[in-house]
């Protein structure tokens, strides 16, 4: 007789199994990101790709996390009701994160590292729309008194993946070699799939309100609500437009949770199987300390703590840099260069020593810090506001690594940290600000009268950065090594303007239609800002003799009149009254 084989269970029925579901989910999102930041940048390093570039790809890859935001009224408007309004979501992408991961077999590094970045990138656009299913899917499943504790999971779920697709990788690759590991990856998320995303059953939700028109309409209404209600958001409160400021910047310093652990260990000659167990040794730690970090918050107060361990983040960074300079290890060593120096045996301790330390401390970190964005969240529109936040939060992560690539390369190793720990405490000023507004006990408010002024300032701020991009683009040479890093910054500066002009005119339309229409239609040009690194390749695509001055004339004027037109328009902003943001009652302010 047959062995009967027995059903799968469904994880969501019961709280052990929503718990172990959700961190399994999350696992899956933490393995591109391993393998990209640990197991790819330690492969390209060794094989001659230098920091900056490391760096430039790592960065890549945060960019489709940070507008993860833009992809929720797509999954919120097109669902599979028979498979399941998020479910169907999360296997659908899961299959495409697989398939796109296989794709890469074949590709040669670092000959192809262009295709292999972009389909990557490709990879973490499915793995960010995922994360949006999957925090939709918790918010609909977990119960209230169930998600302190699942959150911890899911965060610890995130690092298991990262230590998979990171040191998991870099230990296989020993023994197998580098591209065949990619079926690992690819496997590791497809037994997600099959023993957690299949046998799941998904609670119905409530009727929906039909859809009028198109379902792509029907999206673009919705991400026209989400740009008005996260800009009311945003600038309602001191706290939450503190708590903006705060996702763009670095919390503490980032370089050794980025792209310099992997530089740095394959310049002091450590195999891959050691920078694999590092990479696995600073995931589990990270993990245990980001429960710890977040019982600690709840116990002692969440602004104190997290000043604590911000600051603390400072100072394996300070005593690596100064081995470092002990040593004289200062700039960054090709692995193919002749004579290249043997690193001593204490520098390569105090790696070891100092990356474990500063795993430790960022664990703590991140275990408190999306505490405390909660704290100034409108819980009307949780999913909004906090999404964004997050996203924003993705965006300082990204430039960090793009800018310390190329710090590396100019300045070398001892000065990019010591910026790095500088840059990382700037945050620490904004930390006390960052507490919700009380009408009475227990009635919180989420729209105050000085809105209209916060809009007024930041409309202010943006445009006088856009405009001082014109001397900076002018006289550029006079930065020496700190152009590349001055780039990094202006491109940030040109991203938020153009969400600004998108959003802050959603707001105004009412009362400013034509103001408001002109910098809906201006914002796309000041993304497209992006391409002034990519004059030379638009230039040989379009086939323009590359001494053809009249080209880059005319690429040069864009280049300096889009930023000027665009700080026009937000200083114009600046001078309206912005009555929209202005509270009617006290009722409309409260949380319910």
């Amino acid at each position: 007789m047959a062995a009967r084989i027995l059903p799968l269970p469904n994880l969501l029925a019961t709280k052990s199994g929503r718990l172990a579901a959700f961190f399994a989910l999350y696992v899956t999102e933490g393995i591109p990101l391993g393998f990209a930041a640990t197991a790819v940048a330690t492969q390209l390093r060794r094989q001659g790709v230098g920091p900056a570039e490391v760096g430039a790809f790592i960065g890549s890859f945060y960019l489709p996390w940070a507008f993860k935001w833009a992809f929720g009224p797509i999954v919120d408007v097109f669902a599979w009701e028979r498979v399941g309004r998020r479910r169907g979501w999360i296997l659908l992408t899961q299959l495409l994160m697989t398939a796109t991961l296989l794709s890469t077999v074949l590709l040669e590094l670092p000959a192809q590292i262009g295709l292999f970045t972009i389909i990557l990138l490709v990879h973490n656009v499915f793995g960010a729309t995922q994360d949006v299913a999957i925090d939709a899917l918790a918010c609909n499943t977990l119960e209230p008194e169930e998600r302190g504790l699942a959150n911890g999971m899911m965060f610890a779920g995130a690092y298991v993946g990262n230590m998979l697709g990171g040191g998991g990788v870099l230990f296989l690759s020993t023994y197998t070699g580098f591209q065949p590991t990619f079926f690992f990856v690819a496997g590791a998320i497809l037994l997600v799939t099959i023993f957690v995303v299949l046998p799941m059953r998904e609670p119905v939700g409530a009727p929906r309100p039909p859809i009028i028109g198109s379902r792509w309409r029907a999206a673009g209404r919705e991400m026209h609500t989400f740009a008005i209600d996260s800009f009311r958001s945003f600038l309602g409160t001191r706290g939450a437009f503190a708590g903006v400021f705060f996702a763009l910047l670095p919390p503490g310093a980032m370089c050794l949770g980025l792209a310099l652990q992997a530089n740095l260990g394959v310049e002091l000659g450590m195999k891959d199987e050691a920078i694999g167990r590092l990479a696995l040794t600073s995931a589990i730690i990270s993990a245990i300390f980001c429960v710890i970090g977040g019982a600690l918050s709840d116990r002692l107060g969440r602004r104190k703590t997290l000043f604590a361990y911000i600051t603390l983040l400072g100072l394996p960074v300070l005593a690596l840099m100064g081995t470092l300079t002990h040593h004289g290890w200062i700039m960054p060593v090709a692995a193919d260069a002749p004579n290249r120096p043997v690193a001593p045996e204490g520098l390569v301790t105090a790696f070891w020593i100092t990356s474990a330390a500063y795993s430790a401390f960022q664990g703590l970190m991140y275990g408190t810090r999306s505490a405390i964005v909660m704290d100034v969240t409108n819980p009307a529109v949780a999913g909004t506001q906090f999404t964004a936040y997050m996203a924003l939060a993705n965006v300082a992560i990204a430039y960090s690594a793009t800018w310390q690539g190329i710090a590396i390369e100019a300045w070398g190793y001892p000065r990019m940290m010591l910026i790095d720990v500088m840059v990382g405490v700037l945050c620490l000023a904004i930390i006390p600000f960052l507490r919700p507004t009380f009408d009475a006990p227990g009635v919180a408010r989420f729209l105050d009268h000085v809105a209209p002024r916060r809009a007024r300032f930041a409309a202010g701020l943006l445009g006088v950065l856009c405009l001082a991009w014109v001397p900076t683009r002018l006289w550029e040479e006079l930065l020496g090594p700190a152009r590349p890093v001055a780039g990094t910054f202006f491109t940030l500066v040109f991203v938020c303007s153009a969400l600004f002009l998108l959003a802050g005119g959603a707001v105004l339309a009412p009362t400013e239609r034509r103001l408001a229409r002109i910098g809906a239609w201006f914002a796309p040009f000041l993304l497209l800002m992006y391409l002034r690194y990519y004059v030379e390749p638009i230039g040989a695509w379009l086939k323009v003799a590359k001494e053809d001055s009249t080209f880059h004339a005319v690429a040069d004027a864009i280049a300096l009149g889009v930023p000027t037109i665009g700080g026009v328009l937000l200083l114009t902003l600046a001078s309206r009254g912005w009555e929209a943001l202005r509270p009617v009652d006290n009722v409309t302010n409260t949380a319910a």
